[in-house]
């Protein structure tokens, strides 16, 4: 297993003008939750109601008894609301990226069972799940920030080794699972806009999303290319919203109350089928490689506000080139800690601004859609995305089922693509295995499709979307491996501290006991009650999984 041994970083400077001058605080022990992790869990709550976004500048208004001054103080409080705009503008992107990973095709096909079997009553699930992605990505974020590596990462250095590989091999199985679903959604997708065109032949040329990223993603690449990358997923998933609010307003029959009455809770959800749904649905939301991405996506934006205020080691090649040696095999970049309390806030609204919005909005679409057309309707002949389409086109208009297409088209290219570097983070972070993005994509890609063909020639499009039903199982079902070590981390002091200062290089090394060796500093830890929270939301995850896999078992599902 790894341990992390520490490197001096340099003399604390000055934050910006944004952080203001702050006294660093002072050095806590490592026993007990003291008041930096009721802080820390202060910080994740109040990203998440998007209510401490203005802690940057000073809250001083001019105001004199008769009044006068009020105008300094509007001015004040103007100036602050536009520094605060423009600084969560610099960290829209990564949010919507995460976000992709909640409307794949993967979704289309659960939220369409779910609404041709029960109509409006598994919203509710739909609208847990985005809860429980909101709170488990801002752990991610928070791990990310906080120890300057991602899941995959923090797993290779503070876990036996064996758990690591076994964590690792769940991950990829995970990510496998959600890109056989991203082939198949493709290829329905483009057998609904072509249907000349074969569903063995969609899924081979489902292949081509190779080239987007192969022109689009620079992992290493500067900030103004990564904001490019990020600016053209925005547009993917701004299609799939603009598709489905057309969608909804086609839909005829149907009372804005019933809608909302499905968010609350139903007895549907425990009967067996209910279960299996809810069970897709969990698997289809929340989905594990988006913890990955949602750990390492965090990165470039503290280290571009450690590089813009002179906070980053002040040479860190030759600091890296006179300590390394063959025990260390890699240099880690940790963030100062003005950089984590700037970042942080910021970064957990964007992902909750981003999941609430849009995430759940696409996907409470897809159900109500199916809610609407296929429930108890005698026309519908089959409940899943080849009998939706097939329903709109002919009650509504063959330009009604053309836009579901391409919303399922644009999912599908999209979240191959994040996919795709959530699997590099996986494999590099766990194994070091680095290769280009573009030849990962080809190898998974490649994997997925063998299965994906084999299906779509053998029993056509109803094992096509049984298969996809299946693969969000799966998904749900690894989903449990993989929060459990996200939760531990953030929970622990001796992974979650700071020195205070500017930002580190820390080289990682082959330990024997797996723990991360520490200088006492700030600790960001959770508090006690976000760790209860989680790990219930973890208890209610793995209890529903197993109540589904015994109702497999016995075949009631």
């Amino acid at each position: 297993m790894d341990r992390i041994s520490n490197t001096p970083g340099g003399d604390a400077s000055a934050a910006d003008d944004s952080i203001g001058a702050q006294a660093s605080p002072p050095a806590v022990s490592f026993q007990g939750k003291n008041a930096d992790s009721k802080d820390q869990s202060a910080h994740i709550a109040a990203g998440i109601m998007l209510a401490s976004v203005g802690d940057d500048q000073d809250r001083n208004s001019v105001t004199t008894s008769n009044g006068r001054g009020s105008r300094t103080g509007d001015g004040t409080r103007l100036a602050r609301l536009k520094h605060v705009l423009i600084t969560f503008g610099r960290f829209v992107g990564p949010g919507f990226m995460v976000s992709v990973a909640y409307i794949d095709p993967g979704n289309y096909s659960t939220d369409i069972a779910a609404g041709s079997s029960y109509r409006f009553k598994l919203l509710f699930v739909v609208l847990l799940s985005n809860l429980f992605a909101i709170l488990l990505q801002s752990l991610a974020i928070q791990l990310g920030t906080v120890t300057g590596l991602d899941l995959a990462e923090a797993c290779r250095a503070y876990l036996p080794r064996w758990l690591n590989y076994f964590l690792y091999a769940l991950a990829e199985v995970a990510i496998i699972a959600t890109d056989i679903a991203e082939v198949i959604g493709t290829a329905i997708a483009l057998n609904l806009l072509i249907p000349k065109l074969p569903l063995v032949a969609g899924c081979a040329l489902s292949i081509l999303d190779v080239m987007a990223i192969l022109i689009f993603y620079r992992p290493d690449g500067s900030m103004k290319g990564l904001r490019i990358f990020e600016f053209f997923v925005l547009f993917l998933v701004m299609g799939v919203v603009v598709c489905f609010c057309i969608q909804l307003s086609l839909i005829k029959h149907t009372s804005v109350g019933e809608v909302f009455k499905g968010y609350l809770p139903s007895s549907a959800i425990v009967q067996s089928n209910g279960l299996y749904q809810a069970c897709g649905i969990l698997g289809a939301t929340v989905m594990p490689h988006s913890l990955y991405l949602g750990s390492g996506i965090v990165k470039p934006r503290l280290r571009d506000y450690d590089a813009r205020h002179g906070l980053m080691p002040q040479d860190p090649v030759s600091a890296a080139s006179s300590t390394i040696d063959e025990s260390y095999d890699k240099v880690v970049y940790i963030p100062s800690l003005a950089a984590i309390k700037h970042s942080l806030k910021y970064s957990i609204a964007e992902l909750s601004l981003s999941l609430f919005t849009f995430a759940l909005f696409v996907n409470s679409a897809i159900l109500i859609v199916a809610g609407a057309s296929l429930y108890g309707n005698p026309d519908a002949l089959t409940a899943d995305i080849f009998g939706i389409h097939r329903l709109l086109s002919n009650s509504i208009s063959s330009g009604a089922g053309t836009i579901f297409a391409l919303a399922l088209l644009l999912s599908g290219i999209s979240a191959g693509i994040v996919c795709t570097i959530a699997g590099q983070m996986v494999s590099e972070g766990a194994l070091r295995w680095k290769m280009k993005p573009w030849l990962r994509r080809l190898m998974t890609r490649s994997i997925s499709i063998t299965p994906s063909i084999i299906i779509a020639g053998a029993v056509g499009q109803v094992g096509l979307d049984k298969a996809l039903n299946a693969s969000q199982v799966v998904l749900s079902t690894v989903l449990p491996f993989v929060t459990f070590p996200l939760i531990y981390f953030t929970a622990r002091s001796q992974y979650m501290t700071v020195q205070p200062g500017r930002a580190r290089l820390q080289f990682e090394s082959r330990g024997e006991d797996g723990e991360a060796v520490r200088e006492p500093g700030i600790d960001m830890s959770n508090g006690w009650i976000l760790i209860i929270v989680s790990a219930l939301v973890w208890l209610l995850i793995a209890v529903m999984n197993v109540a589904n896999l015994v109702l497999l078992g016995l075949g009631n599902s």
